[in-house]
């Protein structure tokens, strides 16, 4: 175990040093200035084409369908993407970066829905069609068909699929064993069982089967939570000004910026927000793009719009939520972190509901994380293997499994190693949205030019 943590911690290092925090920053800045700063500018646009389209007639799917609807793309997409990681996480990024890695989390944020929105409009370009009609896509395809580097696209598809057993699956499945233990005394060893079951018997079903589970668990997931969190800091309103006034000055002033332990201190602060921010909003890992690639939709920017909505959901609204709730509560430098924080600080004003409250906040996240990262990882493996269903019904049993595994394993090293593998999964993903970045502006100027 000791071999395997150096192991992690050396590469961690590397994937998430300097280098990697210019590459996913700039990566976003870029596109945002070639996109015209696309967030802003179109911000109507975009929010009529998501949550305007909301609120018109589901669709319906025809029985021998083997795609899903924009809707339903976009809700396995934000079941992986509306994780833990937008609760512990946060919690995570504000205990070990202080209250500041919220102010870089926005930043990630910002510019994230800008690579995200790039990601799905070239999936959507480049996807594939199989003799049954179902659509593949991702960045294995637009790597393969758009740039034409066959090995970068293996390579990718490599750490996606191995990325799915951490970041999708034993991170999620120990959230919750350790917010049942914590609360209620139950084993993790019977949570993972449960989480084992629960999700084999949906992702043997399918995409399809995935969606339909999603397109109603997401959205009462996400105003639940939001409600939540919204009723606390109603509650402590007064608090409000003096969280934000140390957001700013603990990811900005003059004195943070300086030598010593102070600069070490932003320095964590970047690191931590960002990394966090990744890892909740998934911007630049390339695995949402794989969901919104399954769409019946035909137009790529119509979908894309819907990654921008994503990151803004994700870390605008309910990582921002999370964050005012534990800086509020003023427990985060008292030595816990982790799911304890959040729940503590939720503890503060709901008292005994607040336990409750957290952990179908939890079980709701974790297990439609789980789901949406089945999905990814069946998808990397069938890339590298030709759809070989065999292949394919063994992943689904072995990803199943491995949630009880990552419910009685630790939280530390289970993240670090998460950590590490989105690092790894970013790089050839990110080298080809720069590369193909020409082609999403030309796609989008000439979808405006016929509005």
């Amino acid at each position: 175990m000791r071999a395997l943590e150096s192991i992690n911690s050396l590469l961690n290092a590397l994937v998430w040093g300097a280098p990697m925090l210019a590459l996913m920053a700039g990566t976003g800045l870029f596109l945002t200035y070639k996109l015209n700063f696309f967030q802003l500018t179109r911000f109507g646009v975009w929010w009529r084409g998501t949550f305007g389209q909301m609120t018109k007639p589901k669709e319906t799917i025809r029985k021998n369908e083997h795609n899903i609807s924009p809707f339903q793309a976009v809700s396995t997409a934000m079941a992986s993407t509306v994780g833990t990681g937008s609760i512990v996480g946060v919690a995570t990024a504000i205990s070990l970066g202080g209250p500041g890695a919220i102010f870089w989390m926005w930043v990630s944020g910002f510019f994230g829905m800008a690579t995200k929105y790039c990601e799905i409009v070239l999936a959507l370009k480049f996807r594939e069609t199989d003799e049954n009609g179902a659509y593949h896509g991702g960045p294995m395809y637009y790597i393969q068909n758009g740039l034409g580097i066959k090995w970068l696209a293996v390579l990718f598809a490599v750490f996606g699929a191995l990325a799915t057993f951490g970041i999708g699956n034993m991170t999620q499945a120990n959230a919750v064993a350790s917010s049942l233990e914590g609360i209620f005394g139950v084993p993790p060893l019977y949570t993972g069982i449960t989480l084992s079951v629960i999700t084999a018997t949906v992702i043997i079903g399918g995409i399809k089967r995935i969606a339909s589970v999603t397109e109603k668990l997401v959205p009462f997931m996400a105003v639940f939570y939001t409600a939540g969190a919204l009723i606390i800091l109603a509650l402590n309103v007064g608090g409000l000004p003096g969280a934000f006034r140390m957001i700013f000055e603990s990811a900005l002033s003059l004195q943070t910026a300086g030598g010593g332990i102070m600069g070490y201190a932003m320095m964590r602060a970047i690191r931590y927000g960002i990394a966090r921010g990744v890892f909740s909003n998934e911007a630049g890992l390339g695995s949402a793009p794989i969901a919104h690639a399954a769409s019946r939709t035909k137009e790529p920017i119509e979908q894309g719009l819907w990654g921008i909505f994503e990151v803004f959901v994700d870390t605008m609204i309910i990582c921002t939520l999370t964050g005012l709730v534990i800086i509020t509560a003023g427990l985060y430098d008292g030595g816990i972190t982790g799911a304890p924080l959040v729940l503590a600080s939720f503890s503060k004003t709901f008292g005994p509901l607040g336990s409750v409250f957290l952990t179908i906040a939890v079980l709701c996240f974790a297990g439609s994380t789980i789901l949406g990262w089945s999905y990814y990882g069946q998808q990397c493996l069938g890339y590298l293997t030709g759809n070989n269903k065999t292949v394919e019904l063994c992943y689904k049993l072995v990803f199943s499994a491995l949630a009880t595994v990552g419910a009685i394993g630790g939280l530390t090293l289970i993240w670090d190693i998460s950590d590490t593998l989105n690092g790894l999964m970013a790089v050839p993903n990110l080298i080809a949205v720069l590369l193909l970045h020409g082609v999403v502006i030309d796609l989008t100027k000439r979808y405006f030019a016929k509005r």
